[in-house]
């Protein structure tokens, strides 16, 4: 039995998907990975130019070059928008359904009447004449998620110097009892009062949130948790390998929103704390699926700071550079991503790109799988590589590789 390990470079896409003039027309020229390239030309990314970041742009500078030995490829996006727990679900091979698509006003008496139910303080804060959102116990607030698709997520944000993360956990599952949205995503950090939220609080047509980054609540020991709404994980590839008994671990953002029965759960932020955490893993064990998540890139595009995005990707690429040497014959590694957010783009929210798929296995070279269908080919190629049945969704590119 050998390792697969799925690195995913959380919003770092190659290109705007050919769907976009016609569902997302604020998207139309986006390329995070290209752009950024373009803006920081210095940023030193050898280990992703070597597995062929380059080749799947189709463009060179002075400083990074085309791959001839890179096995690599790009995925479309099959669920909608571009969502980070969709993303995910479709990586694990599901075929994700359109979420309920609502502005948290619809359902904000509801919510309101089902928290004062069980117990919570709860006043609506907002001008007569718009939307509002919700202060509970005067630590959390709930409204809209304004940095990824208008509609589909509502926020519970915290402020962890009022509130122990295990209280807020027990708000959000309250909110999700009554919301059928795709998530409620469940964070707080400390440093920041309720004050500090209701000052980022922003209205966006009938939309209201707290703007996360602008609130800090991003800043000082960041926890989260995400909260999906209808997913089946039987037929994803974690529960699946968890049924064959292959070990799973997931790091950083997929600990948070894949669901696994395994112990083996690695949350955080942190770029190098994870990147450490996997190398550990990986040293301490020859076989099974390791699945991680690096949010720090994503963080980076929501504040639309190219800088910080750029060095995000050169820790990374420095990480790898220290993984890649410990896989054996037969080991696979795929970076990819699950959506872009391209900084540079003139909005805040995530794009609806191609992600990348940089494979890596040694004396395996040179080959091309070309522009997969889904992301979900991934879960699929994963349940060939370990002989189990396959997901939902998804066609491996595993023969490809080994042809």
């Amino acid at each position: 039995m050998s390792r697969f390990i799925i690195n995913v470079l959380d919003s770092f896409g190659v290109g705007a998907m050919r769907d976009v003039p016609l569902v997302r027309p604020a998207d139309n020229g986006s390329n995070t990975a290209k752009h950024i390239i373009e803006n920081v030309p210095t940023i030193a990314i050898p280990t992703l130019e070597t597995l062929g970041l380059m080749n799947i742009l189709d463009f060179e500078t002075e400083e990074l070059k085309f791959s001839p030995k890179a096995n690599y490829g790009k995925a479309n996006l099959t669920h909608h928008g571009a969502d980070s727990f969709l993303g995910h679900q479709e990586i694990s091979g599901t075929t994700p359904k359109e979420p309920l698509n609502q502005a948290f006003n619809e359902v904000i008496d509801e919510v309101f009447e089902h928290l004062k139910a069980k117990g919570y303080q709860v006043r609506y804060v907002g001008e007569i004449d718009e939307p509002k959102i919700l202060v509970v116990n005067e630590v959390a607030t709930i409204g809209d998620n304004l940095e990824t698709d208008l509609g589909q997520v509502f926020n519970v944000s915290a402020a962890l110097d009022d509130s122990s993360f295990e209280d807020v956990t027990v708000l959000g599952k309250t909110v999700r009892e009554v919301v059928k949205v795709s998530r409620v995503i469940t964070f707080g950090g400390h440093g920041i009062h309720l004050a500090d939220l209701l000052a980022a609080r922003t209205v966006i047509g009938k939309f209201a949130g707290v703007d996360a980054p602008k609130s800090g609540v991003y800043n000082n020991d960041y926890h989260v948790i995400h909260l999906g709404y209808g997913i089946d994980p039987n037929v994803q590839i974690p529960t699946i390998l968890d049924q064959a008994d292959i070990p799973v671990a997931l790091f950083g953002k997929a600990a948070d929103i894949i669901q696994t029965s395994s112990e083996k759960l690695f949350p955080g932020v942190d770029t190098e704390e994870l990147y450490d955490k996997l190398i550990a893993e990986v040293k301490a064990n020859e076989e099974g699926l390791f699945f991680m998540n690096i949010q720090e890139t994503d963080l980076a595009g929501h504040a639309e700071d190219v800088q910080r995005y750029a060095d995000r990707l050169e820790v990374s690429d420095m990480k790898l550079a220290e993984l890649i040497p410990l896989l054996n014959q037969g080991d696979l590694l795929i970076v990819m991503a699950d959506h872009g957010n391209d900084p540079t783009i003139g909005h805040s929210q995530h794009t609806r790109e191609f992600v990348p798929l940089l494979v890596y296995s040694p004396g395996i070279e040179g080959k091309v799988i070309g522009e997969r269908e889904t992301m979900a080919d991934v879960a699929a190629t994963a349940a060939e590589f370990f002989d189990v049945r396959m997901p939902q969704n998804g066609g491996s590119f595993l023969q490809k590789l080994r042809s």
